[in-house]
């Protein structure tokens, strides 16, 4: 089981879901939508009515959950999820956590593309987005730092790049039993 962790706009969907095409037998899970299939509405919807605190406490729920599901999962993670209760230690006895991590105007430009579907950012300036972007790292990283690995993923701008970066991520962190032959690079066979 390997949990992805990190700041919005890090690739966590992105390399998930390419990484879930590539690994015969792998499973992406997304923790949002797992979230918004339990809740019934978007997580955006939850938070307006209910608050962060009934939302954290169910996906504190939702992530013990899928920690107890059968077989091979990557699971991306919100990316407040490793903030709150003990959820970081919860993920770190149950499975691989990889703080994935992209450089400060990769994540702004990110965000900023997708400024509407994000609730926090909404009606921020370029520059707003941008010290929220660092305020909430620093806060975060406390937590996010007790990730056993950390992964660069500036490179997810098109196929090229998350094809390389997928390579990168299974080369370092999938065991080569868990690879189907087509993944596994001369050096390797």
């Amino acid at each position: 089981m390997i949990f992805l962790i990190g700041f919005m706009g890090a690739g966590k969907t992105t390399l998930g879901r390419a990484l879930e095409a590539r690994l015969p037998g792998w499973r992406y899970i997304d923790l949002d939508q797992e979230i918004e299939k339990t809740a019934g509405i978007s997580v955006s919807r939850f938070f307006a009515l209910h608050g962060e605190e009934a939302f954290r406490q169910l996906e504190r729920v939702t992530l013990t959950r899928v920690t107890h599901v059968d077989g091979d999962l990557i699971i991306g993670c919100g990316g407040g999820t490793p903030c709150y209760y003990d959820n970081m230690t919860l993920m770190n006895n149950r499975g691989l956590t990889i703080l994935l991590e992209a450089s400060h105007p990769t994540l702004l430009r990110r965000l900023l593309e997708a400024q509407g579907r994000r609730p926090k950012l909404a009606g921020l300036s370029p520059d707003e987005v941008s010290s929220y972007i660092r305020q909430a790292i620093d806060e975060r990283t406390p937590y996010y730092s007790r990730a056993a690995h950390t992964f660069a993923t500036d490179r997810l701008e098109n196929i090229d790049e998350i094809n390389e970066t997928c390579a990168r991520f299974i080369d370092r962190f999938i065991s080569p039993a868990d690879k189907s032959p087509d993944l596994i690079s001369p050096a390797q066979s």
